[in-house]
């Protein structure tokens, strides 16, 4: 029988397709929205596309979950499995009502505890609950490894030489990030050959060649070409560095500057800074210094991760 694989897409959709291997979904259907990176990421493999469903977005959610009831009573599913985020809620409700077995893995970003999707998840019946961090695992939730344990990091005998540069600052719609695309302008030289991915991000001083989005198989290639990539805090974005290499440079979102709902970004570089997986940085703070100190490591990939752990499935909402 099938799985559902259901994520947004961005960080939530990365995750969810590296952790695959660990998951034992050989017959599979992935939920997703239609975007560049999902018709990339998943050619080839078997996709239903639903609408987009914001940050908080109830309209979303509850018209998503209509689409879930039809597709659940359509077709025959074993299992569905999620990343987050509001499209989780639409798929998990009608599931568990209809008896399907549920398991939702938190981003890594939570490196403190669930997100309101995990909070709200957890209450609902048949459900396996995994988190990325053993610091906050208990009660339902269980430890199941992480998508960076595949990782290590490598210093470079000899650094590499500055020259090209990959800057991503995601693709959200609903949240910008100036201070970082300012500060970009203000320290990269000219000379510098940049490829920019600045989403929805506007400033006065454009740089040239700026694009919104770029597919995802451009990306990767780029970054695989690069010298230095330098990221917003995304996992997404993240996951893709450390897969072509790098150690990026890596500058969290503030929601105080309004860059994003909360701070898991910082949480998240936090993380991987103490993994040596990343050179965290703060905007203001940016010199051209660390892309030097960026271009001095390189990011491995070790050996396969065991499966998730089967662990129980809750059966009363906690």
């Amino acid at each position: 029988m099938t799985a559902l694989l259901v994520a947004s897409t961005g960080g939530h959709l990365a995750e969810l397709y590296d952790l695959v291997p660990r998951l034992d979904v050989p017959d599979r259907c992935w939920v997703t929205f239609d975007s560049p990176q999902s018709r990339s990421l998943l050619d080839g493999e078997d996709v239903v596309h639903v609408p987009v469903a914001g940050t908080r977005d109830l309209k979303g959610a509850m018209r998503n979950m209509w689409l879930a009831r039809k597709l659940l009573r359509s077709n025959r599913y074993e299992r569905v499995i999620s990343t987050g985020a509001s499209v989780a809620m639409s798929f998990f409700v009608p599931a568990t009502a209809a008896g399907v077995e549920c398991t939702y893995i938190e981003s890594a970003t939570r490196t403190d505890g669930p997100s309101l999707t995990g909070r709200m998840v957890a209450r609902l019946p048949r459900i396996r609950l995994y988190t990325q961090h053993p610091s906050w695992a208990a009660g339902a939730w269980r430890y199941g490894g992480s998508v960076f344990d595949t990782f290590h990091p490598v210093r470079e005998p000899e650094p590499r030489a500055v020259r090209k540069v990959v800057v991503t600052l995601g693709t959200h719609n609903g949240y910008t990030f100036p201070r970082l695309l300012n500060r970009l302008v203000d320290i990269l030289p000219p000379d510098l050959d940049v490829l920019w991915q600045v989403g929805a991000t506007r400033i006065d001083r454009m740089p040239a060649g700026a694009r919104c989005e770029v597919p995802i198989a451009e990306m990767r290639s780029a970054m695989r070409e690069a010298d230095v990539v330098i990221s917003h805090g995304g996992v997404g974005s993240a996951l893709a560095a450390m897969q072509a290499g790098h150690r990026a440079l890596y500058v969290p979102r503030r929601s105080t500057h309004g860059e994003h709902v909360d701070d898991h970004q910082v949480e998240l570089a936090r993380e991987l800074e103490r993994r040596e997986l990343v050179v965290a940085r703060e905007a203001h703070e940016l010199t051209y210094a660390d892309l030097e100190t960026a271009a001095a490591w390189s990011v491995r990939t070790g050996p396969a991760v065991a499966p998730f752990p089967s662990i129980p499935l809750v059966t009363t909402g906690v």
